[in-house]
């Protein structure tokens, strides 16, 4: 997400450092084996391909409903469809409904594409010797606007890696909620500064930031509720170097000091929590170069994107306790996308979480829309549901990529669900780019492991 990524990190390393002197391991994972397991589909969905619903629509102004939900399940993620069919705890109930309007795409910005068309056709793959590829001459935009074979996957996934985003966006209140099947609720909130430090497009700022060195972004995030939490924070490091693994570092307030946190901790599930650090940054964040992926075809999928976030108090907003988007929130649209199934190799998938991770990604923004995850023996595990909040950047326009969403995780293995807001409420500011107020532009504040020592000061 951008958004609410440091959730994770943070209370992984607070648990870390208070109750034991190690970071909970990661989820034990046996050997996935190729065809095993089960399917998000229900009884009459097709493939995540379905042929001919590209060339396909559904007027403006229908309503899909539990009663009529079937004659447009071609135009579904697998997982929404799993959803309609109430195949599980979570699902769609009577009197919920998806109002179809028309399409409506912010496409990336001008700049973005101008890089995109500088650049693109200077981008070369590497192959690796543990069987992953990697990229060379990368500037800047995306590195491949018209994905072909071979690797066709992978290169439909770098561009989402490498999809717009503003050079800085400040993210006051940002949250999430879990809730499990006796409606019970339980939420955190915090500050989120995001930094885009390399290959940079946006209009006025330099390519690569004085300082930002070999650093891709950063995200730093400091918990804000609930009280006793408050202050704990963390920083996120991605380099530009695809090859090198991000770092992450944690503050304690009960310590006063920060720490460098083990990336084995990323599969780690927080208690009551439904979202990895894999999943953040809008719905991806792994490293690419230990990955195979899978192309799997073009399907036009219902997705929801925001004109605003949504009124009202969160997590209330919410059509609980499904955590379902309520109408008032925006009409629905067809968008169309790429689907990819995304794995990590044989060479790196020892003790991973995720066996696979089906992703729908938008062919305009390449934002991911809706996703399935499966657990280490390709059971099906969760459903996301990625809903892209518009925003108006400073000297861009509308973006829908500026890291502003709402986004679901609903775990139908253990009849749990987490809700990500950021912000979580209209009344919270998101800054962007000449927006962001000059206290967050200090890059040793806010982009280096000695910022986090700054805390409490």
């Amino acid at each position: 997400m951008i958004g609410k990524s440091k959730f994770l990190a943070t209370l992984m390393s607070l648990w870390a450092l208070t109750l034991s002197s190690a970071l909970a391991s990661a989820e034990s994972a046996s050997q996935v084996t190729p065809g095993a397991g089960g399917s998000f589909k229900g009884v009459i969905v097709q493939s995540p391909a379905d042929s001919g619903t590209t060339n396909q629509t559904i007027p403006p102004g229908t309503s899909i409903t539990t009663q009529n939900w079937q004659q447009y399940h071609g135009f579904m993620s697998d997982g929404l469809q799993a959803l309609f069919a109430g195949k599980y705890f979570w699902k769609i109930s009577d009197g919920m409904q998806l109002n179809l309007g028309p399409t409506h795409i912010n496409p990336p910005p001008r700049s973005y594409i101008d890089a995109t068309e500088k650049y693109s056709s200077q981008v070369k793959l590497v192959e690796l010797p543990n069987g992953g590829l990697t990229l060379e001459n990368y500037q800047g935009g995306a590195p491949f606007p018209n994905p072909e074979d071979p690797h066709k996957g992978w290169k439909i996934l770098a561009d989402l890696w490498y999809r717009y985003f503003p050079n800085t966006s400040v993210i006051m209140h940002g949250g999430g909620c879990s809730i499990d099947r006796a409606a019970d609720v339980n939420c955190t909130a915090g500050d989120i500064v995001y930094r885009q430090l390399n290959y940079n497009t946006d209009p006025g700022v330099p390519m690569a930031v004085p300082g930002g060195v070999d650093k891709f972004y950063t995200q730093w995030y400091m918990l804000v509720e609930p009280e006793q939490q408050r202050y704990t924070a963390s920083l996120q490091i991605v380099y530009t170097d695809l090859k090198k693994d991000e770092d992450i570092y944690a503050f304690v307030p009960a310590l006063r000091r920060y720490q460098r946190v083990s990336t084995l901790g990323r599969c780690s599930m927080v208690s009551g929590v439904d979202i990895t650090e894999e999943d953040y940054r809008s719905g991806f964040d792994s490293n690419l170069t230990q990955l195979k992926v899978d192309y799997l075809g073009e399907k036009k999928i219902i997705a929801l994107i925001l004109p605003k976030m949504p009124d009202g108090k969160f997590p209330d907003y919410l059509d609980l306790p499904l955590g379902w988007p309520k109408p008032s929130w925006a009409q629905w649209q067809l968008r169309d996308t790429y689907v990819i199934s995304v794995s990590k190799l044989p060479s790196e998938s020892s003790n991973y979480c995720y066996g696979k991770r089906v992703m729908y990604v938008d062919k305009t923004t390449f934002a991911p829309l809706w996703e399935e995850l499966y657990d280490a023996k390709l059971r099906p595990w969760k459903i996301v549901g990625l809903f892209l909040a518009t925003t108006d950047v400073p000297g861009v326009g509308k973006v829908e990529t500026s890291g502003s969403i709402i986004y679901a995780f609903w775990d139908i293995q253990n009849d749990h669900a987490s809700f990500v807001a950021d912000p979580t409420e209209i009344r919270y500011p998101y800054y962007a780019n000449s927006q962001v107020p000059h206290e967050y532009l200090d890059l040793d504040r806010y982009t280096t492991p000695g910022g986090l020592g700054m805390i409490m000061r």
